[in-house]
């Protein structure tokens, strides 16, 4: 069944086709930006050059601004504009806007761009350019409102109504003193219903929450979640206000670094993409691949050293893919429980022995439930009480240590400053078959008389 376009977007392409501008400007202004960037993605690059001829760059700084486009397409659509306009588009953004932007660009390009742009917008784009890439120095923003402290409210409301049009958000007014330095924060409510005369430091509240400039972006993140915060000053270590990050910029922090953890945790490098061409995304899973590749081998050479173990009891061989894939299981949801509340901030210094704590107590009630009703079933289906034993006796043991093993790992690589999701599945999985192999041949080689 062919699916047809919708009526606004076929009509869309049909002014652009026909070279229709005014009808075209009228259609497409009335939609939303986030719809509008839809409709940019979609078009090809022939009538992308025509939405340029037809919107201002200041109205393309805006569809920009309503969502966030792959790495790769913002080279491609800046390639497409005349390097004036682009410049110009650049310049019409907010700064960390146009500095995300920017970040995907080569530094030639990126120099370009600035050479071009009025000295205000590319100053303060250089400003937020040399910040280290995923701190709160890199998404923050540097159009904010900030009040005097020994303003009164009269010209404080002067302040804002000049400073609110560059300014990204308003909601929150950030106090500061002769140096620049945070003092406070009034809220627009607070400043709206306070009497004319009152001077700002009196009403303000002096208890500001704020971030260093180069804390992590995450760190962050997490603050903004946990009080709700609609924006977070940024300051230096002398506590000077450089600049705010606003709640939309963290939700686009939040996307990126799920994306960045899940694909991590599936043992790949970074997420792909359906644009990707074969070679690339294979290019980006080989890796993780390869280093599996030499840990299975060790799986391999594992079972080859208790070959002969296998030759007299070959019933052992049935019960292999049932232990490791029960250490694999566990050790993978040990993890899960270990990334997020890493990743949350939920583990700190004290609560990493009770995690772990827990986990072998954990461990030890699911392995031995695991063991035991194994150990059953191998009875009444082999009719053999000594193989269940010893299949009962692997699975507890191998559970014990995956669900141990599970939590230790991420914990040590935070400790190490190693991203805790490069601990992936994959590679919990393959290291849960080695310790598992090992320990259910090894018990059969030492029980192998008895078997």
């Amino acid at each position: 069944m062919i699916q047809q376009q919708p009526l606004e977007e076929s009509v869309l392409i049909e002014f652009l086709l026909n070279d229709s501008m005014d009808n075209f400007r009228e259609e497409f202004m009335q939609l939303h930006p986030y719809d509008q960037s839809i409709f940019f993605e979609k078009v090809g690059p022939d009538l992308r050059k025509k939405i340029y001829h037809y919107l201002s760059p200041k109205e393309i700084a805006e569809l920009f601004e309503a969502t966030k486009f792959d790495d790769e397409q913002y080279d491609l659509f800046l390639q497409e504009m005349d390097i004036t306009y682009a410049a110009d588009m650049l310049s019409f953004m907010f700064a960390d806007n146009a500095v995300d932007v920017l970040n995907e660009l080569g530094k030639d390009q990126v120099a370009s761009y600035l050479n071009i742009m009025d000295k205000e917008s590319a100053q303060e784009i250089k400003d937020l350019l040399h910040y280290e890439e995923y701190t709160a120095g890199s998404i923050m923003t540097t159009e904010y409102v900030a009040i005097p402290e020994n303003s009164t409210i009269r010209s404080a409301m002067t302040i804002l109504r000049s400073a609110a049009p560059e300014a990204e958000t308003i909601y929150y007014l950030f106090v500061v003193d002769d140096d620049h330095k945070l003092s406070g924060v009034i809220s627009l409510r607070d400043l709206i219903i306070a009497d004319e005369d009152t001077l700002v430091k009196d009403i303000m509240n002096d208890r500001v929450v704020s971030v260093l400039v180069s804390v992590d972006q995450e760190e962050v993140a997490r603050m903004i979640k946990d009080y709700d915060f609609l924006a977070v000053p940024v300051v230096d270590f002398k506590n000077h206000l450089l600049g705010i990050v606003t709640v939309d910029d963290i939700l686009d922090v939040l996307d990126e670094e799920a994306s960045d953890d899940y694909s991590k945790l599936a043992g790949v490098s970074n997420m792909d993409t359906f644009d990707k061409g074969p070679l690339q995304a294979a290019r980006k899973r080989l890796p993780w691949l390869i280093i599996l590749l030499f840990l299975g081998m060790l799986t391999a050479n594992l079972m080859s050293i208790f070959e002969q173990t296998l030759d007299e009891v070959a019933l052992l061989a049935v019960f292999i893919p049932l232990i490791a894939g029960m250490a694999g299981n566990s050790g993978t949801q040990a993890l899960a429980v270990a990334i997020r509340g890493i990743a949350t901030g939920d583990i700190g210094e004290q609560s990493k022995t009770k995690l772990l704590y827990r986990e072998a107590g954990t461990g030890l009630v699911t392995g031995l439930i695991c063991g035991l009703l194994v150990v059953g079933l191998v009875y009444f289906w082999k009719h053999d009480l000594l193989i269940g034993i010893l299949v009962g006796s692997s699975i507890f043991g191998s559970i014990f240590i995956a669900t141990l093993g599970g939590s230790f790992i991420p914990l040590l690589f935070h400790r190490m400053k190693i991203d805790p999701a490069v601990a992936s599945g994959p590679f919990i999985t393959t290291v849960n078959d080695v310790v598992s192999i090992l320990i259910y041949l090894g018990l059969a080689t030492i029980f192998i008389s008895s078997l």
